[in-house]
């Protein structure tokens, strides 16, 4: 059997079992928290017998059309029975593909995260990687580069060179984008990896250069977004933490993401706190962690940063995660999740509270 785990076909496979796997990792709530079940309709099967690889990050556009990053690390006896799957694939709100694009000339290939901003632009970080690229909604114009395809800021300018966490348009491992709604400042973590490279830097609409900071005792800034009220939220993903800063770099205040490592033959887990995502009400009440040492997301109150609920348990049928990795929540608070090891996106939908 082809082991090549289209996006599409995992939920087809194990259609007739996913009543009984399902029930056990639906979400676990207090009163007024949404629950959730896995969505065995979405996404429909890929088009052109495309096969996928590792994902990467996913983002949702003011449409609610998820674009997922497939990272295209596809073995040559997968692509016998199939072919590649392009970089960047879109699908509605139904999971039909609508469309596909990406040039691997032009990206690089570990793709890691996406941002639309308020124009519906769209911006793509990798790591390890020296540049982060906006482009239009349909990726058929490059708007925007910011550092070097390349050229890393190391003490020798690669990937194995010590991380020198310069304060300028140059990066090494790239993890979270957010543009400010307001100002249409740009917002950066880089730090993916080493911990030894943690910041978030921060660059006008053209890309210039304006501050950084680098977060103190990080060690893998991870991700990065922002809030409705202005604050920014980081990823401390190894010390399973989430800092709160203001837009200068001032600590607010942390919360903590307690779990218990399960990831198979890990001996410390991916992480506790690796992807933030946020409600769509006003004040968006609840923040939403993925926490890879649990193999499940965490519902969290965003200001006290109390746990509320968690849905998903580690595993490879419907519901379950293998290295849950990019996450993001549409306009109705339905929750999209990428897994690297697993090489599938599933989609949560809200049965109740």
């Amino acid at each position: 059997m082809n082991k090549s785990f289209l996006i599409g076909a995992t939920a087809c496979a194990a259609l007739a079992l996913a009543a009984a796997i399902v029930s056990p990792p639906s979400s676990r709530a207090q009163s007024g928290v949404p629950k959730y079940e896995f969505d065995s309709s979405w996404p429909k099967p890929f088009p052109n017998r495309w096969v996928n690889g590792g994902l990467g990050g996913l983002c949702v556009d003011k449409n609610d059309h998820v674009l997922i990053l497939n990272r295209q690390d596809v073995g040559r006896s997968e692509l016998m029975a199939g072919a590649m799957a392009p970089p960047m694939l879109e699908l509605d709100s139904a999971g039909n593909m609508v469309h596909s694009w990406g040039d691997p000339k032009v990206i690089d290939s570990r793709l890691h995260s996406c941002h639309y901003d308020k124009d519906d632009n769209v911006w793509i970080a990798s790591a390890p990687s020296g540049m982060v690229q906006k482009y239009s909604h349909d990726g058929s114009k490059l708007l925007l580069t910011i550092g070097k395809k390349g050229v890393f800021d190391t003490s020798d300018g690669t990937e194995k060179g010590k991380p020198l966490n310069s304060p300028g348009a140059a990066f090494h491992m790239p993890s979270g984008i957010f543009v400010d709604r307001g100002n249409g400042d740009v917002y950066i973590s880089d730090g993916e990896g080493d911990a030894s490279n943690s910041r978030i830097a921060v660059f006008d609409a053209s890309g210039k250069f304006l501050r950084h900071w680098q977060p103190e005792g990080y060690r893998s800034v991870h991700c990065m977004t922002m809030s409705n009220d202005g604050l920014v939220y980081v990823c401390n993903r190894r010390a399973g933490k989430i800092g709160v800063f203001d837009k200068m770099g001032k600590l607010q205040r942390t919360f903590d993401v307690p779990s218990t490592p399960v990831t198979a033959g890990v001996t410390d887990g991916g992480g506790a706190a690796v992807i933030i995502d946020f409600s769509h009400d006003r004040d968006q009440r609840l923040m939403y962690v993925v926490n890879q040492n649990n193999s499940r997301i965490e519902i969290m109150d965003r200001k006290s940063g109390s746990v509320l609920g968690n849905f998903g348990r580690p595993g490879p049928y419907p519901g379950e995660f293998n290295q849950a990795h990019g996450m993001a929540i549409d306009s109705k608070d339905n929750v999209y999740i990428n897994e690297n090891r697993g090489r599938r996106t599933q989609k949560f939908k809200i049965v109740g509270q």
